[in-house]
């Protein structure tokens, strides 16, 4: 798949690649007819020039975000449409494997919670890919508008249902990853950073550059650890086991800083370092539900949907990868709490813990002297 890939988007060595005939520009690539009966891409091969101009010529006022390999940049083609151009820094191998990588995954994938790929540009040093430009930037710049460029700055709080609406819509787009694609994916670097928001403010879960494909069969993959420090589920930060249950974790994270606009990981005074989940852990124990909140919020959420949510947060970020429900089931959760009927199940800590475990337990570093073993987090009827 690799190979066939980089065969696509780096195997010319002429600066410019080949412009369609007069006439007949479309957004399906020419060099990737079918055969054989094999998959069609709808790519469109933009020409240096076009995104150069769509830019102006990278500027940096156009600048949308930066990340590890890239910045992304906000333009207009001449037809007028808006676009997001991600301008890889430096073609290292690294690099070039990355784009290839996230070019061939949205070359395949088509689902309403997933940033469309409208195309790409592989010629010299210079490797850009093209997608949909998201108006709503991203959640992060929603959750942590300091975080984002001055025109982020003045988001509005996101209100309680369009966080609820988010959060089914990101866990929509994951389930197809995992369930639907063929073969299926694993996206390894889900954050609030990575979920763009349309007009409209539905999320697309974006950028695949660390991104793995899982054959049939296959249960996990041990691999160098890839993404952002706070998101990583134990299992691959320590031994770089990767599963499908690793995005589970990371769609925990992200639910309790949906839900809370804290930071996924916060350094307290004394350079002591805090994971979202242990500080929410001792606040589930006490069902203090409220005090999870965003204070932004002001009170204005609906308790039942607020409750649900957090307790999907948890069961996705236990420990116990085994014990992490699929994204297939916290979608259906999710939807779940919407309604406030019926509502059965709630998480509640297992008591007791052997000696033997007392090493492996964390604490609340806020001064609570409850130990806090996020292996004992498990679903159960209400009493």
């Amino acid at each position: 798949m690799i190979n066939r890939c980089f065969c696509c988007v780096a195997g010319d060595d002429e600066p410019e690649p080949a412009a369609p005939p007069a006439g007949r520009r479309s957004r399906r690539n020419p060099s990737r007819a079918p055969k054989n009966g094999s998959m069609e891409y709808p790519w469109e091969i933009y020409s240096l020039k076009e995104l150069l101009q769509a830019t102006n010529n990278f500027n940096d006022s156009n600048k949308l975000g930066e990340g590890g390999f890239g910045t992304v940049y906000w333009g207009r083609t001449s037809k007028g449409v808006e676009i997001a151009v991600k301008r890889l820094k430096a073609m290292t191998a690294k690099a070039e494997m990355e784009f290839a990588i996230e070019v061939e995954i949205l070359g395949r994938v088509r689902h309403k919670n997933l940033l469309s790929l409208r195309g790409f540009y592989a010629g010299g040093d210079e490797r850009l890919i093209v997608y949909d430009y998201m108006p709503n930037h991203s959640l992060l710049t929603h959750l942590h508008p300091h975080r984002g460029a001055p025109s982020s700055q003045q988001h509005q709080p996101l209100d309680w249902p369009r966080r609820v609406a988010i959060a089914i819509g990101a866990a929509e787009g994951l389930a197809y990853l995992h369930h639907e694609a063929n073969p299926h994916i694993i996206h390894r670097d889900i954050k609030a950073s990575n979920v763009l928001l349309d007009a409209d403010f539905v999320p697309k879960v974006a950028d695949f550059g660390f991104a793995k494909l899982i054959p049939d069969g296959v249960s996990h993959l041990t691999t160098r650890v890839k993404g952002t420090l706070g998101y990583l589920a134990p299992e691959y930060a320590m031994w770089g086991k990767v599963s499908e249950s690793c995005d589970v974790y990371s769609f925990g994270v992200l639910l309790l800083e949906l839900v809370s606009a804290r930071r996924p990981l916060e350094k307290l005074p004394g350079g002591v370092k805090r994971e979202i989940v242990q500080w929410a852990a001792p606040l589930v124990e006490r069902r203090k539900w409220e005090r999870i909140a965003d204070p932004r919020l002001a009170g204005r959420f609906d308790a039942h949907q607020l409750r649900a949510v957090v307790e999907a947060a948890m069961l996705c970020a236990q420990s116990n990868a085994e014990s992490r429900p699929a994204m297939s089931e916290v979608v259906e959760m999710l939807r779940f709490s919407g309604e406030r009927r019926g509502m059965t199940k709630e998480i509640v800590p297992v008591v007791a813990a052997s000696s033997e475990e007392a090493t492996d337990m964390e604490y609340d570093v806020t001064g609570s002297s409850e130990p806090l073993d996020r292996r004992s987090w498990k679903l159960t009827k209400l009493r």
